[in-house]
């Protein structure tokens, strides 16, 4: 009898099987189709929905021996490498596949197939003939130098038979395409796979619940999802070649009705010509450029512009950018980049503008493996503790208080229960479809309780999956601490800048921070090691909290020799 839920229930309220189950991973594989069945059965295409109703129909072990092939890597399995006891003799259990055509017993294999299931003993006899031929000896080459001494001549795939191994058996799983295309559907994205079934269940990953209605599908035709489905497969083509050449002429029409799609297709746009550039295929990277509107699109284009030389249309296009540029970073390049072309078109020498200079500490310390942990010690004492945060505490705390807001289920941010994050959160939009809830969580910081609201999340969403909140760098100590010495006009600055660009904003910030309980205050401090530099996003975090008088400093460490040497100074 099939374990699949009827479909006019919704699966997600019976969530997956407990890995007591044996047949554990055959319950999820089931629960997957059920949900993915039951949400988008009037989009779903003829095969996968015959595959979904076939499924029901087999026998338990033969579905069991399904889930636990396709929940492994690759479509090439050797039948002794699948007996799992609670299914019985693999070989009959794979008959009923066999005659749905969904397992091919006697596939084709190509030379690295074959070097890739077989050992080198079973492989030196059948090879014999061919490595003679190349001059090799069969008993003394390695298997490596074989695979490439054997791909210069080309052999044509065949069948283990073929290469020589009739006794030898390797059987192909010809509907895991279909399969990968289903978990896509189901995850909303490429790369998370079943594992996340066995972690849940294990207790390392924990997901915040979210309402799921008809509105949280990520496609809502038959032609997007197939546009979903061609996007990715460029994707994983992409991934496995880097060949923009071969991904190009794959690429679907762009999907402007969609902005989930959408984004998904200048995004992989952006990755093609970032190729394209870095090999110095500056024409082929400035045409995919000026069609892409992924972030950081033009900002590209202007770098290839001035690869090419292009200055008066470089600047033109800067000029215009300048007017509402996209993102902070982009102001940033700009105002080096405007004052650079200039120069070279009209000679001119601007006057670099005076960037705001934070505290400095100059600190000569002994070596040490670490150097923030290094400048930690050295500067921490027990009525001014210091901690190493970098990009986890003033994230953390925003998202504790912010919790709700990044959890609302808005129509295309959340397809499946195992979300870390709203699949918008690096989209511009991301604040503007929550503002009022977002709103009214930073309106808290005004009248104090949002001390309340961050330690009710703190205890009671402990644990579980978010953007923001790294539990492991987020203890009661240094929380309690944070919410005593930050002042909360402080923390609404700061959390309203990483609202403006989630992305960019998240990353940057100062690598210690220290506490003075005593008098309520604080100071965050970047630190600098031997030849190192401020990078662009600390550049912008820094001016920001010179911007609001943020107590910050910018701590520059260089090595002593021995232990005997003059004192690090401030």
């Amino acid at each position: 009898m099939s374990t699949l839920a009827p479909q006019t229930q919704d699966p997600a309220a019976q969530g997956p099987a407990p890995l007591e189950d044996p047949l554990y991973y055959l319950r999820n594989f089931e629960w997957v189709l059920a949900w993915v069945s039951h949400r988008y059965e009037d989009l779903l295409p003829e095969p996968e929905r015959d595959f979904i109703q076939a499924a029901q129909a087999l026998p338990g072990a033969s579905r069991g021996l399904l889930a636990r092939m396709v929940m492994r890597k690759g479509d090439l399995f050797r039948p002794e490498a699948l007996k799992y006891p609670e299914l019985g003799d693999t070989v009959s259990v794979a008959e009923p596949l066999r005659r749905q055509g969904w397992l091919d017993t006697q596939p084709i294999l190509a030379l690295e197939d074959l070097f890739r299931l077989v050992t080198w003993n079973n492989l030196k006899a059948p090879l014999a003939p061919w490595l003679r031929d190349l001059g090799l000896t069969p008993s003394t080459t390695r298997k490596g130098e074989a695979l490439t001494q054997l791909q210069a001549l080309a052999p044509e795939p065949r069948t283990m038979a073929g290469w020589g191994l009739p006794n030898q058996s390797v059987w192909r799983l010809e509907v895991m395409p279909l399969c990968d295309r289903l978990r896509w559907l189901f995850f909303g994205n490429p790369y998370q796979d079943w594992s996340e079934f066995v972690l849940t269940e294990l207790g390392w990953y924990q997901y915040e619940p979210v309402v799921f209605d008809e509105r949280a599908r990520a496609v809502h035709s038959r032609t997007e999802l197939e546009t979903y489905w061609q996007l990715l497969e460029c994707r994983r083509q992409w991934q496995e070649e880097e060949s923009p050449e071969a991904v190009m002429p794959r690429l679907p029409s762009e999907p402007s009705d969609n902005p989930w799609l959408s984004r998904h297709y200048h995004r992989l746009l952006f990755k093609l010509g970032r190729h394209w550039e870095r090999a110095g295929e500056w024409g082929q990277a400035r045409a995919l450029y000026e069609t892409c509107t992924y972030p950081g699109a033009r900002g590209r284009r202007l770098r290839v512009l001035e690869r090419q030389e292009a200055f008066e249309a470089a600047l033109a296009l800067a000029t215009e950018a300048q007017q509402a540029p996209e993102s902070e970073a982009e102001a940033q390049q700009l105002e080096r980049l405007v004052p650079r072309l200039r120069r070279k078109l009209f000679n001119e020498k601007a006057a670099r503008a005076a960037s705001p200079e934070a505290e400095q500490i100059s600190l000569a310390l002994p070596v040490s493996d670490g150097v923030e942990q290094a400048v930690q010690a050295h500067l921490s004492q027990p009525e001014a503790p210091i901690y190493y945060t970098e990009n986890t505490l003033l994230t953390g705390v925003f998202g504790l208080l912010c919790w709700e807001p990044v959890f609302q289920p808005v129509p295309g941010a959340f397809f499946h229960p195992f979300q870390r994050g709203p699949a918008d959160l690096y989209w511009p939009e991301f604040y503007q479809r929550r503002a009022d809830a977002f709103d009214a969580c930073l309106e808290m910081l005004d009248d104090g309780r949002y001390v309340a609201q961050i330690w009710r999340n703190f205890r009671e969403k402990w644990g579980r999956q978010s953007p923001f909140v790294f539990w492991g760098a987020l203890d009661e100590e240094r929380l309690a601490l944070a919410l005593e010495c930050i002042p909360s006009e402080h923390l609404k600055l700061c959390f309203r800048r990483l609202l403006h660009d989630v992305k960019a904003n998240r990353a940057g910030l100062p690598d210690l921070i220290q506490f003075f309980p005593s008098t309520r205050a604080y100071r965050m401090i970047e630190v600098k090691g031997p030849g190192d530099r401020l990078q662009d996003n600390q550049k912008r975090w820094l001016a920001f909290f010179h911007r609001h008088e943020m107590p910050v400093a910018v701590c520059y460490v260089t090595w002593r020799a021995s232990e005997q040497g003059e004192e690090g100074t401030e």
